[in-house]
């Protein structure tokens, strides 16, 4: 009698993905002919936040007291451990409550797996990784949604609540303002050298160090009065994002680059050419509104475009406050956190500038 034919082994989770974490997002220029016309719908009275400045989340004012935010978001995998890929997924879809001003009250999960592909255990512990940190934010996944897809899929839908007077859009900054970055750039250069096995151990750990640390200042930082814009640095880089507060403000921003806090070697891994894909789509997208100097050299511009997964909180406000927003910061443990640039009148063509 012939013995059974051994289980053939999982793939890694990445070789599963055309692109993995928040680099799987289309990119800015053509999200913004896709959803040029959807603007046109008609708006309630009560929709705080809509479409219309490209925010990280809907909010909905449901009496004088609350207005709910809703938000979804969701990717395939940027790491081969299955409970860090959840981990990860989870806490960048939670991050725009907090990136709104706003606490957490309860999840949906969303999940497209290959189940021909990956067992029922390896399915398992991605949904484990999400509840991790579902329960560290203090939260249930109250149900979801799952589908057979030829990728890996995994993501939340997440629920918040804000008072409407501290509802933090990323579209009221004020010349003059401050930029606080409360995170290092960098993972979307990380998971480029993970996806090609060059990521060292040390690297990997500071990676899923920085993705899986909840934006859980939000709240608090909403509460100081000279806090006038928030968002988060996710898929379109840095300057994709500093980007929409400039618009929104209709002013400049202006980055002092020597001051943006990196990731440890992800210069280095940069100028080696481990890059994303989707840093070049988000330069092709935006580049024009953006004005570089001189000595900045295309490694140094990956790093300002590079695609982040749940990536740091960006914080517009007045420079009277800068210092309680830093301690804000640190207090719930964000030691990188940096002031790194300010707005200003539009000088030009330029809403960007980085010197």
């Amino acid at each position: 009698m012939n013995a059974p034919d051994p289980m053939p082994a999982e793939p890694r989770l990445t070789s599963l993905s055309h692109g993995g974490g928040c680099g799987c997002k289309i990119a800015p220029g053509v999200l913004s002919e896709i959803l040029k016309d959807t603007a046109r719908m008609p708006v309630p009275k009560e929709l705080l936040v809509g479409i219309e400045t490209a925010d990280d989340a809907a909010v909905y004012q449901l009496n004088d007291e609350q207005a709910l935010i809703a938000t979804t978001d969701f990717f395939m995998p940027i790491v081969d451990d299955p409970h860090d890929f959840g981990r990860i997924a989870a806490t960048n879809a939670i991050s725009d409550v907090y990136a709104m001003g706003g606490r957490p009250i309860f999840a949906l999960a969303l999940v497209g797996m290959p189940i021909n592909v990956l067992s029922t255990q390896t399915i398992g512990r991605i949904l484990a990784g999400g509840e991790a940190v579902c329960r560290a934010a203090g939260i249930p996944i109250a149900g979801g949604h799952t589908i057979d897809s030829v990728e890996a899929i995994y993501g939340l839908v997440a629920l918040g609540l804000v008072h409407p007077k501290r509802v933090k859009r990323n579209a009221d900054a004020r010349a003059g303002d401050r930029l606080v970055l409360g995170k290092p750039l960098g993972v979307g250069v990380l998971s480029a050298a993970l996806k090609k096995e060059q990521l060292s151990a040390q690297g990997y750990q500071q990676m899923i160090a920085t993705t899986t640390q909840l934006n859980t200042p939000g709240p608090d930082l909403a509460a100081i009065d000279g806090v006038h814009a928030l968002t988060d640095v996710t898929g379109f880089g840095l300057a994709g994002h500093a980007l929409e507060i400039a618009r929104g403000a209709g002013c400049a921003v202006v980055l002092d680059w020597s001051r943006v806090p990196l990731l440890a070697g992800v210069r280095e891994l940069a100028a080696a050419g481990f890059v994303t894909g989707a840093s070049g789509r988000n330069w092709a997208g935006y580049g024009r509104e953006v004005r570089l100097s001189d000595a900045f050299d295309p490694a140094e511009r990956a790093l300002l475009t590079d695609p982040q997964t749940s990536g740091g909180l960006l914080v517009s406000c007045s420079a009277a406050v800068v210092g309680e927003v830093i301690d804000t910061f640190k207090r719930h443990g964000f030691d990188a956190v940096a002031e790194i640039g300010e707005v200003a009148p539009q000088d030009g063509a330029a809403r960007l500038v980085v010197r």
